[in-house]
């Protein structure tokens, strides 16, 4: 098996279902380059069906990318594809992603239906789809709540209709690592043709597991995450790109690897945020304005001792021009003397208690001590001693 994971967006699809967050075609088209840019395998582009405005999207962006797969959602429904497929006209490598509830919950209260019938919709859909595009993605939504013995009959029959990616959502993120995991290496086992397709995990953040469930499905042998930049989307989010990306990259256990560009990460992630308006939390892992700040002393003097201290991630190593030494009451001397020095001022041994001294005493009045501060508090200083 191929140790090359494919990274699936769907920024634009699943991410911009966030209230809020409606893009316009041209700024769908800027995100969609910026994706193809970073090195994005599959761009889902929209929901053709859902509204003109989403079915030109997905046209345009088909227009303006070119190495990128471009994807369109659909349910299992016939003028749902015909308009999955149409919208995909212009696209160099279409792909029409359909799909039904294979759940209890979903098959019985939802749809009103029967397992059966299921695997039958299920099956119509891909084959229909067949007919427009070679790439067809089946999802069998809340696979996460689906009894495997069941889903596997599912994704067999799907596979044998020509599915070419088979998608396993953990529609309301509630499986745990281990369960979710042990569904996939389930699939891997006991679906007899299940080397026709590729396993995708597509999980959400309802408990804050969708990244650990995501690395656990491509260990247990998926070979595709469905994800967004910044890990947006619908109720808690979706799966965090650069989270998996980088947790593929540094982790020598995982041993896998995907096509994106890593220095891109930080101004992806800025780009979505602005464009979408769409605050990214401070202490986001990879991406977040805190990731890779510093405030306690002790942190900051194993950091500008040796980076690795501290950091398991070099900043340019997604985009971010430097760590930061921020200056708090928590900092100790060697944090101070170090930013004193990147200011151009070398502050003497005998000199750095008493320096040491008014830089906690303009610390306590205040949340961060900046550079303007430190000019003043040395001006101050060297006053005083003459």
């Amino acid at each position: 098996m191929s140790n090359q994971v494919y990274i699936f967006d769907t920024t634009l699809r699943d991410g911009e279902q966030v209230p809020g967050c409606k893009l316009d075609t041209k700024e769908k088209i800027q995100i969609a380059r910026g994706l193809e840019e970073l090195g994005v395998d599959i761009i889902e582009a929209g929901f053709p069906i859902s509204s003109p405005g989403d079915f030109e999207s997905v046209v345009a962006i088909s227009k303006a990318v070119k190495t990128p797969t471009i994807c369109a959602l659909s349910r299992a429904v016939e003028k749902d594809i015909q308009r999955a497929g149409e919208a995909l006209e212009y696209a160099k490598r279409g792909r029409i992603h359909t799909g039904i509830g294979t759940s209890d919950q979903h098959i019985f209260n939802k749809l009103n239906s029967t397992r059966e019938q299921i695997i039958e919709r299920g099956v119509a859909a891909v084959k229909f789809a067949k007919k427009y595009v070679e790439d067809v993605e089946f999802y069998a939504e809340d696979a996460g709540r689906t009894d495997n013995e069941y889903l596997a009959r599912v994704i067999e029959a799907v596979i044998k209709a020509g599915a070419t990616v088979v998608n396993i959502p953990d529609t309301t993120g509630f499986c745990l690592p281990e369960i979710y995991g042990a569904k996939i290496r389930y699939l891997m086992e006991n679906v007899p043709n299940i080397h026709k397709a590729i396993i995708s995990s597509h999980c959400h953040n309802d408990l804050g597991l969708a990244t650990a469930n995501s690395i656990m499905a491509v260990q247990n042998g998926a070979r595709q995450i469905e994800c967004t930049i910044n890990g947006i989307g619908e109720r808690a989010g979706n799966t965090s790109l650069e989270e998996v990306v980088m947790i593929m990259k540094k982790h020598p256990k995982v041993n896998l690897h995907t096509n994106i560009n890593s220095k891109l990460l930080y101004p992806m992630s800025r780009l979505v945020s602005e464009t979408m308006n769409m605050h990214v939390q401070p202490n986001k892992a990879i991406v977040g304005s805190n990731a890779f700040s510093h405030s306690s002393g002790i942190h900051q003097d194993g950091v500008i001792k040796n980076r690795e201290t501290y950091e398991i991630i070099a900043p340019e190593e997604v985009g971010v021009a430097a760590n930061s030494i921020v200056l708090t009451a928590r900092s100790g001397r060697a944090a101070l003397k170090f930013r004193f020095k990147l200011l151009g001022i070398e502050i003497q041994q005998d000199e750095m208690e008493q320096v040491y001294e008014n830089f906690l005493a303009k610390a306590d009045t205040v949340k961060e001590v900046k550079d303007e501060d430190l000019k003043e508090l040395y001006a101050r200083h060297k006053e005083v001693v003459g």
